[in-house]
């Protein structure tokens, strides 16, 4: 019962080594280890930094994920490549499973919002083949349709979030699932038979941003590892890949993804009943 969130931006060590960080390590350490008044008895359980376009901003909160969030669907519209805040009905849309996917877009934002904690999305996929690999990014496009991105734990060209799933990994724990939190068993393979159906319930990872007004919200789904498009990358010396967008964690393994299995056309489907979403951590202003 006893336990503290701490989250922070930037590269996953620089705040670890700033007085910020050294701050709070001092703090927890003097508490519990020396007995001494540090102030951690009256320690907040979740420290923040939300991130903004251009900066951070520090906020305290009571639990996590944050109570008073706002689960938000955005359905994914595929006449229109939207997001929508209405099922669209009946439609499919294909995509090459080894490929670069579909985007879908919001308008642009009337107001600013912010997402703050995990998401989730559910799609509704066939595939030509026994299975698919489905990766999902959520991005944030300013006003000229320029994809921001940001300094991540090791790569400077990192989206807001993203989600990964192997459609025959589906399968749900169902007691520790929860909507915003799809919990995978892993502990049999479901493979796909060719052309039908299943539903499946992707984790997107938590994420900080408070999106301006005139920005939009998108979604990629994906065959294949997101890559930066904006500008020039870069490499590490001990990394063999250029940064772009994923740092050294590909999914690249012929040995583990081949073509003949994973690049297959994958089919995107929705229903009256069944309509694919992404849903959101929207947070409102404290009041």
């Amino acid at each position: 019962k006893d336990k503290w969130l701490e989250s922070h931006g930037i590269e996953h060590w620089t705040e670890f080594y700033t007085d910020y960080g050294v701050d709070i390590q001092k703090r927890f350490f003097g508490h519990f280890l020396k007995g001494q008044d540090t102030g951690w008895d009256k320690q907040e359980r979740v420290q923040l930094l939300i991130r903004h376009i251009d900066r951070f901003e520090q906020r305290m909160e009571d639990d996590w994920p944050i109570p008073r969030t706002e689960w938000t669907k955005l359905y994914l519209n595929f006449d229109e490549l939207t997001l929508d805040d209405a099922p669209a009905g009946g439609a499919t849309r294909s995509y090459g499973g080894l490929g670069d996917g579909l985007t879908f877009h919001t308008p642009p934002l009337i107001e600013p919002m912010e997402l703050t904690g995990p998401a989730a999305s559910k799609l509704f996929v066939s595939s030509a083949t026994e299975d698919a690999d489905i990766f999902l990014v959520l991005r944030v496009f300013d006003p000229a349709g320029e994809e921001v991105v940001f300094q991540g734990a090791i790569d400077p060209h990192t989206p807001i979030a993203q989600g990964w799933l192997r459609a025959s990994h589906r399968k749900l724990d169902a007691e520790l699932s929860t909507d915003y939190r799809p919990y995978h068993t892993h502990d049999e393979k479901q493979p796909l038979t060719p052309g039908e159906v299943v539903e499946l319930d992707v984790e997107i990872w938590p994420t900080s941003i408070v999106i301006p007004a005139g920005y939009r919200i998108g979604l990629t789904v994906r065959g294949k590892d997101y890559e930066y498009e904006g500008g020039e990358v870069e490499k590490l010396s001990n990394f063999k890949n250029e940064l772009k967008g994923c740092g050294p964690f590909l999914h690249d393994d012929p040995n583990d993804r081949p073509a003949e299995i994973f690049g297959g056309s994958v089919t995107l489907h929705s229903t009256a009943g069944e309509a694919p979403y992404v849903l959101l951590p929207v947070i409102p202003e404290k009041t």
